[in-house]
């Protein structure tokens, strides 16, 4: 099983994570667009227990039911967290080594900005992950 390791540009903030990814997505949301900056987030879920964290991470509620972490020293996002699904999303791009992000999907498609071509095959979901 690999073992997934990161943390934030300043290295102030670390993470561990030894369990498989639940899911590995990227979303084309407006939440994470503002949040990442980016046109995408590119993000590995896992149960919130399985992630350990070390360093003074900063938190943001950008909906009612998700907050945003992120280094309090250099702003670097870091996860989307979900507590009443009990999930965690790290960034892919704060991953040690990003090439262990392997995408199973492309999710809020109906906000894709317009120059972003999706031509990898894999499913697309206009909205929301199906359930399940």
């Amino acid at each position: 099983m690999a073992r997934y390791e990161g943390g934030c540009l300043c290295g102030a903030v670390r993470y561990c994570a030894e369990a498989a990814p639940i899911n590995q997505r990227v979303c084309h949301c407006r939440l994470c667009q503002k949040a990442i900056g980016a046109a995408f987030n590119a993000r590995l879920l896992f149960r919130i227990e399985d992630v350990a964290f070390d360093g003074l991470v900063a938190t943001v509620h950008s909906s009612p039911d998700l907050k945003r972490g992120f280094c309090a020293n250099c702003g670097t996002t870091i996860f989307s967290r979900r507590d009443a699904a009990g999930i965690l999303g790290l960034t892919s791009g704060s991953l040690d080594d990003p090439s262990l992000f392997r995408p199973q999907m492309h999710i809020f498609t109906a906000s894709r900005q317009p120059w972003v071509r999706i031509d990898d095959g894999l499913p697309q979901y206009e909205q929301g992950p199906p359930p399940g």
